[in-house]
Formats: C-alpha cells, structure tokens, sequence
C-alpha cells in the first residue's frame, strides 16, 4: 500500500472520532449529509442600522437529527447597554421546542442603550439543547442608511371596458427603506370618478395601511365612473405617501361606447285611444342614454291579430348620445275589432341595443252604424203610423 493512501485512511478516521461541535449559524452553507446538532440562524447577522433605534432580528432554531428537545436561548455577550429579549408569537420566551429534523422560528430584540456609542456593536446568541448548542455571533453598526423610499407599480396599467362597468387594477407597493412605514394612498382622477383601495383579495376599503421595512403588498384600485360617461380615454394618477417618501403610478382607462335606446311618449303616458278601422297617429319620442351614437335605429312592433302599425320615419340614421328623436306610429286596428283595452309593443332597435315600451290602445267602435240603424227604426215606425192612421178606420 502507498504512503499517500495510508495518510489518506488516517485522516479519514481521525475525522470520523471527531465530535459534533457547536454549530455556527448565518450565511454558513447546509450541513453536510448526516449531520446531527444545532443550528441558530438569521437572515442578515451584519447591519448597519440607525443610530439610536432598536432592531428585531427574525431567527431560526434547527435540529439536525436529534431527539426532541427544549432548546435554550441566551446572549452571553452583548455589547455594553444593550437589552436582549428573545420574542416567540410576540411574547418574551427563553427557550424553544423543536423536534426532530424540524425547526422553529422566532426573533430577538435588540434594544439601545439611552446614549449608544457610534461604531460596531457585537453581540453574541446561543441556543444551548441537551447534547449540542449553537452560536450566532451578530454585529450591529450605527451608520449611515437609506432614506424612506417607496414604490408603487401596476399589473396591467391600461384597462378597456364599457361605461358601465368599473375598472379594477392590481397595484404593488413596496416600502424600499429600513423603517417601518404607515402608507397613505389617494388618487386624481376626471370629476365624477371615484377611486377605492383594498388590500389583495381582501372587502375592506382603506385608505392607509403599515409597510414593513423591505415588504411587499399588493392592493387593488377599483375605478367607478358616473353614470352616462363619454367614450375616450381617461387617466388616474395613484400616490402612495409616508415618511417623508413617495411613489406615484398613472393608470389608464379606455371607455368603449355603448348606446342606451328607451322609448317613451312626450308627455311620458303609454297609453291612447282608437277606433276599430281608422288610423290613430301616435307621438313617440326615441332617445339615447348611452355613451356612443346609436346609428340605423330601426323602429319595429308587434300588434293584435289583424292591426297594422306604421312608422315616420322608419329608421333613424343616428341618435348622438343624450340625443332624442321624434317618431310618428300610426296605429290601425281591425275593422272589427272589439271595443276594448288591446296591448302593442313598439320597439326601437340597433345592433345588439334594443328597448322597447308597451302601449295600452283602448278601441272604441265607431257610431255611425247606431246613428243609420237608429234612423231606419225611426222611419219604420213612422211608415207604420201613417198606415195605421190611413187604413185604421176602414
């Protein structure tokens, strides 16, 4: 066997007696393979924070194929003045549980004294367990660090849509500094629009909300627009303010137009009068409520068995928006109809816009029949009075 094969089984057996010792946490790469002890670790274990302020730090306890067991937390070495409290669920605890193969997390506060001294301030965690522990050495330096920065960004900043609907916009605000931030939002919009704020996939409106330092929200902006608005395009201005720091996003808005037909009277009544067999002319008047011009308006009915209705002007070439139309539809009903209440659906319709009203028709019949049987039973009887006078004596 060769010399360097040898020194290469010592050595390997010299490292397999050696015993697990205390594991140091931070950015120390995963344990190898079949490791067993502790590990305490933070995210960031070297800060420059400012002066003055305390600092909570977020760790975590884990286990590394160990019985379960209660892992103690102390701080044997701070830096002169300092308060350590460890926090679990926002309370002080001085130990945590884990199990095994499993981790537990919780933070520590790390609170100044009255009047810290300027430069690096180190500290030192341990999480003490039956048969292992770990270290966490931190440093803190008062320093400069950035100023209140936020950001706001949208999804999808232009959106398209009919007048009647709102338009809503997934924004994402982050809070860009070290400090904990209370968020003011508000918006510029067009007059008549109304701009809400809530939190992403949450009901409640708001009009501030708390950002962490370095954390992310998304919210939506719901824009509703007043009723009867313009076709074009719109822009809202969305700020989000706090702590001195500020973001703004323009968001945009197309309103695609729609026209809104109703048919009604002049006087609003959607009732009339007839007789059986003569054309009745009736007023109507045709307007649009929409936001888009209704073009080739085409009038239409649907009448009694054996009536017929007509129209002047039969189509409408176009009916600006919040514009009106005067339409004259005569009304025929049959000859023999009944005297009596009759209903007729006048109709107004362009594309896929349609209304239409229901008009009550009471037909009359005419006289003139009553007046000549009236007449011929008059001159019967009086036939019959001269004959009788006449011939009564003989």
């Amino acid at each position: 066997m060769s010399r360097s094969v040898i020194l290469l089984v010592v050595a390997g057996l010299v490292l397999a007696q050696v015993p697990s010792g205390p594991a140091t946490a931070g950015p120390s790469p995963t344990p190898a393979p079949g490791y067993r002890g502790l590990a305490l670790t933070t995210p960031f274990p070297d800060q420059t924070v400012r002066q003055g302020e305390p600092v909570t730090l977020s760790l975590t306890v884990r286990n590394y194929g160990l019985p379960p067991q209660v892992v103690a937390l102390t701080a044997p070495q701070r830096s002169p003045g300092w308060n350590v409290t460890f926090l679990g669920a926002g309370r002080p605890v001085g130990a945590v549980s884990v199990g095994t193969d499993q981790e537990a997390s919780l933070s520590v506060r790390l609170d100044p004294p009255q009047r810290p001294r300027a430069g690096v301030h180190r500290f030192t965690l341990v999480a003490r367990g039956q048969d292992a522990e770990a270290t966490l050495p931190v440093s803190l330096t008062f320093g400069e660090v950035l100023p209140p920065r936020l950001g706001l960004s949208a999804e999808l900043p232009t959106l398209r849509g009919p007048g009647t609907s709102s338009f809503r916009y997934r924004l994402t605000l982050k809070n860009e500094s070290d400090q904990d931030l209370l968020v003011n939002l508000e918006a510029q919009a067009a007059r008549g629009f109304q701009v809400t704020f809530t939190p992403a996939f949450g009901s409640q409106q708001v009009t501030s909300l708390p950002v962490k330092a370095g954390e992310s929200k998304d919210l939506d902006a719901e824009v509703s627009l007043p009723q009867g608005v313009a076709a074009g395009t719109y822009d809202v201005t969305v700020r989000a303010s706090g702590g001195g720091a500020q973001a703004t996003v323009k968001l945009s808005l197309e309103v695609v137009g729609r026209p809104d037909l109703s048919v009604t009277t002049p006087d609003g009544r959607l009732s009339g009068r007839a007789y059986a067999g003569r054309e009745t002319p009736i007023k109507l008047v045709v307007e649009n409520r929409g936001s888009a011009p209704a073009r080739n308006v085409e009038m239409s009915s649907f009448e009694p068995t054996g009536w017929k209705v007509t129209f002047d002007p039969k189509q409408i070439d176009e009916i600006p928006p919040r514009g009106k139309k005067e339409v004259t539809a005569t009304i025929l009903p049959a000859a023999k109809a009944i005297a009596g209440d009759y209903n007729l659906t006048l109709r107004a319709g362009t594309g896929d816009t349609t209304s239409s009203a229901e008009f009550r028709v009471t037909v009359y019949t005419s006289t003139l029949w009553g007046v000549v049987g009236v007449a011929i039973v008059a001159v019967a009887l009086g036939v019959l009075g001269l004959a009788v006078s006449r011939y009564g004596r003989r």
